[in-house]
């Protein structure tokens, strides 16, 4: 499961153990993005405060981790370059992957780095988003839009930026991450100065 999670949120953990379900996943994979182009010119937590509040999000969860591919990685994270990783390391040899993440990041998958090639090594899964509907996949080219599989989950009206946005107004994330994230962005003051 790729993504900024700056912050992770129950959004993002409903959808990890939706798709583990529903396809059977015999662990969930949480690679937080190192640097991500698609967020160029705007304000991103450090990756290692991401890193750490996925750490926190999933801890408890024994079929959920998280990955430091992309932190630790120099330069841009791209998806496809961490896929050829993954499938290249011993452990993940004959493992069969599915690439989850938002309906809203799906629908700009043109703009990704060499997304056909991403469809030849995955499964592409495009949870649903509060705010977006299954048929603006239509507007996708044919070869992407029929090797997306979409997956319906419970609705869950929390986005990462509305949570920044919570955070700098000094309104509540009570109930919107879990308990030890929030702390995290406390007690290091993530989100002052959007």
């Amino acid at each position: 499961m790729g993504g900024t999670f700056d912050p992770v949120h129950y959004g993002h953990l409903r959808a990890a153990d939706e798709a583990h379900a529903a396809f059977g996943l015999s662990e969930v994979i949480f690679v937080p993005t190192g640097q991500p182009p698609h967020k160029a010119g705007e304000m991103v937590s450090s990756a290692e405060d991401r890193y750490m509040m996925t750490v926190l999000a999933t801890v408890d969860c024994p079929y959920f981790s998280v990955s430091r591919l992309e932190i630790d990685k120099t330069g841009k994270s791209y998806t496809i370059d961490t896929l050829k990783q993954l499938k290249s390391m011993p452990e993940y040899f004959d493992t069969e992957f599915y690439f989850i993440t938002g309906l809203d990041a799906v629908l700009d998958i043109v703009s990704w780095k060499n997304p056909e090639e991403i469809m030849s090594l995955c499964k592409f899964v495009a949870v649903s988003r509060h705010g977006y509907t299954r048929s603006k996949m239509d507007e996708l080219p044919e070869d992407l839009r029929s090797a997306i599989i979409p997956l319906e989950i419970p609705l869950l009206a929390i986005s990462s930026t509305g949570l920044r946005e919570r955070v700098r107004k000094e309104r509540s994330i009570r109930f919107l991450v879990p308990p030890s994230v929030e702390h995290f962005i406390r007690k290091n003051s993530l989100y002052k100065d959007i």
